[in-house]
């Protein structure tokens, strides 16, 4: 475990780390793994996050100080997976782009919901921010099923609700899934922004729940609590958040 002034980073399992936000302001969690694609770019990160947030804090500039603390570079990322369009989640892919070599930029990767969703309703949202979101085009569109990365395959779940294009990534191998906005400990993504709807992040809740699952990963930590280890501890933090949320 290491620790910077705005990140926690944990290595999770063999070839994932998380960096866990500490900081004032609004940013998300992402999660690294590594060594996973072939060539000069091994790393694949879902969701590296904001670039500066309202509170001026220098998100990417401090998760790239968690990163090499711990020997990773960002100029290794070669795959950026979004969960979905929110710049607290995905405006980062921006200066992961712009830093890499311009032969070699790092693929961006989203659900092509959420891809149509980004065109229409995100670019707005984005800009009452004072943000862009038109770089972040995506060289693949994401659909549900199988998605290889050497010697990891996750599972590609679209899981509207917060968004309509929303997706998390389980790991069946390993029992893992990351969530994004759709579920945290204690609590789930709001519904009320632009695009959310809360029958369909019911719907996608009971989808997740059947999943065998011994760590949950979520996008934001909430005062209930951060990661959830454990199959009982994931199943009643289910049952709780489908009682007084959904």
């Amino acid at each position: 475990m290491a620790f910077t002034r705005y990140y926690q980073a944990l290595k999770i399992t063999d070839n994932l780390y998380g960096f866990f936000w500490q900081g004032r302001g609004n940013n998300c969690n992402a999660y690294l793994f590594t060594d996973v694609l072939e060539g000069e770019r091994p790393h694949a990160i879902v969701d590296p996050g904001h670039t500066i947030n309202e509170f001026r804090e220098p998100c990417f500039k401090q998760l790239a100080a968690a990163m090499q603390a711990l020997d990773l570079e960002p100029k290794d990322i070669g795959l950026i997976l979004n969960t979905h369009a929110h710049p607290d989640h995905c405006a980062a892919g921006e200066i992961l782009t712009q830093n890499a070599s311009k032969t070699k930029p790092p693929f961006i990767a989203f659900s092509a919901e959420e891809y149509e969703y980004m065109r229409e309703v995100g670019e707005k949202f984005a800009g009452a921010l004072g943000l862009s979101l038109e770089k972040l085009e995506p060289f693949f569109l994401l659909g549900e099923g199988d998605l290889k990365l050497g010697k990891v395959t996750l599972k590609v779940l679209l899981t509207p609700g917060h968004t309509p294009g929303s997706l998390c990534l389980y790991w069946p191998e390993e029992k893992i899934l990351i969530t994004g906005d759709t579920v945290f400990y204690g609590s789930v993504g709001r519904t009320d922004l632009p695009g959310g709807s809360l029958s369909q992040l019911q719907e996608s809740i009971d989808r997740l729940a059947e999943l065998d699952v011994e760590c949950l990963l979520p996008g934001h930590f909430t005062e209930y609590g951060s990661i959830i280890q454990g199959r009982e501890r994931v199943k009643r933090n289910f049952q709780a958040i489908r009682m007084f949320f959904v």
